[in-house]
């Protein structure tokens, strides 16, 4: 029987057969949630807040940008914040995001996936080919 726990900095997955625990961080979720996210064609990137983006600019690659995840009652909410590509649909996009989120998290971490929420805050037009 398979049980996940909050922890101040993950998730402890407990099972009657482990030999022990396992703990996988906030961050490990969200790297998933993002990398899933930019696989999918139309999106062109991850948006952060400017504490993400200073750190962009300096070097330092965060995979987990314009990602926020949140346990709730033993399954995860994923809030994204996207970049989306000029000619998209916005909809169907959105919709295959939420798809490879949700199964990429669930398969491997072995969380629930209640909820993927979309933000589309922007759309990239300065490499629209003339």
């Amino acid at each position: 029987m398979n049980k996940e726990l909050q922890t101040s900095s993950g998730y402890t997955m407990e099972a009657s057969n482990m030999v022990g625990e396992v703990k996988i961080a906030d961050d490990v979720v969200a790297t998933i949630a993002g990398l899933a996210a930019t696989e999918v064609e139309g999106v062109y990137a991850m948006s952060g807040n400017l504490t993400n983006e200073i750190v962009g600019k300096l070097g330092m690659k965060n995979l987990s940008k314009g990602v926020k995840i949140e346990l709730l009652e033993k399954s995860v909410s994923v809030e994204l914040s996207i970049t989306m590509k000029y000619g998209y649909s916005i909809p169907k996009t959105s919709k295959q995001v939420q798809d490879k989120v949700k199964t990429a998290i669930e398969t491997m971490t072995g969380l629930t996936v209640s909820d993927v929420n979309i933000r589309i805050v922007g759309v990239d037009i300065e490499h629209i080919n003339n």
